[in-house]
């Protein structure tokens, strides 16, 4: 039994030492594959040495070099030892950053530059248009809509019932109408005139209805004691639009005059003058939305801009806030009617005067 056990065990131990040797053969060999494989070659590409504006000439002092792998697609790129060739007198159709690989569509000659337009067309993409909205401090997150940001618009109606066929506000205006019809002692008569009747203000007096008095229970007839007040309502129209620009974009005149002069610093203790506000934004928006942001404009709609996170892109469906949607929503009670009230009588609500209202904050 002894020697059957020792016989098993060296049995063992030789195949793990086999199995060992194996595998560390194995290794060896392909360490020496590897290291005898031979390195992938590397072909010079063409970069920009430094930042090239749209439309300057391209030449060889702003031109670089990156070694990539030969494996790699130079379909629209230009190798180092051709640039003489194919990129050495061509023009920039976009500004091109410093290390930015030049490709094909960058370049062009000096006729087809000209028709590109302006540096700022190349943001818009395929498809989309740029259309320009006012804008305050309020409705652009004070200002905080810089170029690039991605807002959402709401927009804002105020909406009042009005006369089908006179397309006019309601209620409309009496008025009087005499010798109309016939009467048996006299000719007939073929015209009528119409007079209005005269109010302090304006001619004719509003249409009114007939409402049942309930103390003496006759009939009155009330008019309105004001015009017809607007009912507004908000609602988000569009999201995640891109912002092109906020304040104007710079005019050529104005760019090769600003070139040639030179700033003159402000004299010892003088401010330096503000810059002037911007009061407009320029949104990247599809052709039917930019055909609706200029219905709205004309149309009286007041437009808000409100900032959206870096990396969000998610669509949220809302409802549009009315009076009743504010009050049903929040649970706002309409107060009821008690025989007292606050002193003194309160008609608008204005914000309280504070101490430090007056002080600019320092900068």
């Amino acid at each position: 039994m002894r020697r059957g056990r020792v016989f098993i065990y060296l049995a063992l131990i030789l195949l793990v030492a086999l199995a060992g040797a194996f595998l560390f053969f194995k290794n060896q060999s392909k360490t020496t594959e590897e290291a005898a494989a031979p390195a992938p070659a590397l072909v010079e590409i063409v970069i920009a040495q430094q930042s090239i504006p749209q439309g300057a000439e391209i030449t060889e002092d702003v031109l670089g070099s990156i070694s990539l792998p030969e494996g790699t697609d130079f379909g629209v790129m230009f190798r180092y030892d051709q640039r003489e060739d194919q990129l050495v007198g061509k023009f920039a159709k976009y500004p091109i950053e410093q290390g930015v690989v030049i490709t094909q569509p960058m370049i062009g000659e000096a006729g087809a530059i000209a028709s590109t337009g302006p540096e700022w067309v190349n943001l818009i993409s395929p498809g989309m248009t740029a259309i320009s909205i006012p804008t305050s401090r309020l409705s652009s997150v004070a200002y905080g809509v810089a170029d690039g940001a991605h807002v959402n618009v709401i927009a804002c109606f105020l909406f009042v019932d009005i006369d089908s066929g006179f397309q006019s506000i309601l209620p409309n205006r009496t008025a009087f109408v005499s010798q109309s019809g016939f009467k048996p002692s006299e000719a007939p008569s073929l015209s009528a005139s119409v007079s209005a009747g005269q109010t302090s203000e304006e001619s004719g007096s509003a249409q009114g209805r007939v409402e049942l008095d309930p103390t003496f229970q006759q009939p009155i007839y009330i008019v309105p004691a004001e015009d017809q007040r607007p009912r507004p309502v908000c609602q988000t129209i569009f999201q995640d639009v891109t912002v092109l620009k906020l304040g104007n974009f710079p005019v050529e005149g104005e760019q090769v005059a600003n070139q040639g002069e030179e700033e003159t610093p402000p004299a010892q203790g003088d401010t330096p003058p503000a810059p002037d506000a911007p009061d407009i934004v320029t949104l990247i928006v599809s052709p039917q939305d930019a055909t609706s942001l200029t219905y709205m404009l004309y149309g009286g709609a007041q437009l808000t801009l409100t900032l959206r996170g870096a990396n969000d892109t998610s669509r949220v469906e809302t409802e549009a806030a009315t009076l009743q949607f504010l009050l049903s929503q929040y649970a706002i009670p309409v107060p009821a009617k008690l025989p007292y009230g606050p002193e003194p009588r309160i008609d608008a609500l204005v914000e309280p005067s504070l101490e430090n209202d007056s002080t600019q904050p320092a900068q």
